[in-house]
């Protein structure tokens, strides 16, 4: 894995499915999977490529920390990021605009910030019967205190609504092996509620599939 890249991600949302009661997908999430692990993803819009498309060059007045969605900084976190495991580091980190990405090969979902990465975790994500869908989306709706009415009332606390039909990042999820969930990203609940604080309608949620980005990347 070459240094400084990781597995960018994004998230959906319903509730979670125990793996022993049903078929999940193949051996994803079975005993001996792997934890998440961390690599990246391809910039598919450089600066100087849009500044193509819109007829107008970059400044080089510009610097890449000027830019509020270049990769500045990659949380240095060794090795794969297990279940149930988070980290978080926003000191000194300035404020900018949010981009929360959810890898779902990886199992990873990131927060940045600016570009800068403050949080990561290792989450669940939807089966093969119940996926979770790939693409940009923004934070439709914020719910501190939501159910699932399509689920038996299961809790999904600090709930961020992706779709309309169910698909959101939210707690309240068993985030351990053998576990999945009807589509949605479940977090761990002291992770999620520390995103759930700085995240607003309207901000970005990017969710790919083993896509690699690396520092000096644009994430849109």
């Amino acid at each position: 894995m070459k240094p400084m890249m990781k597995w960018i991600c994004a998230g959906a949302g319903a509730v979670l499915l125990a793996a022993g009661g049903a078929t999940l997908a193949g051996d994803l999430l079975n005993a001996a999977s792997p934890p998440a692990q961390r690599v990246a993803l391809p910039s598919t819009a450089s600066p100087a490529a849009m500044a193509k498309v819109e007829g107008a060059q970059p400044s080089p007045a510009i610097a890449a920390h000027e830019e509020p969605f270049v990769i500045k900084r990659i949380l240095p976190i060794d090795g794969p990021i297990k279940y149930g495991e988070w980290h978080w580091d926003d000191k000194d980190v300035p404020a900018g605009p949010l981009v929360v990405t959810v890898d779902l090969e990886a199992r990873v979902l990131s927060v940045f910030r600016g570009g800068y990465e403050i949080g990561a975790a290792a989450v669940l994500l939807g089966t093969d019967e119940h996926p979770t869908p790939l693409g940009t989306f923004p934070i439709l709706s914020k719910e501190r205190h939501n159910v699932s009415e399509k689920y038996n009332n299961a809790p999904m606390p600090w709930t961020m609504r992706l779709t309309w039909d169910g698909v959101a990042i939210h707690g309240g999820a068993t985030v351990e092996n053998g576990y999945a969930s009807h589509g949605c990203i479940g977090a761990p609940n002291d992770f999620v509620s520390k995103l759930y604080a700085i995240a607003s309608k309207g901000d970005t949620v990017i969710i790919t599939r083993g896509k690699m980005i690396g520092m000096g990347d644009s994430l849109l």
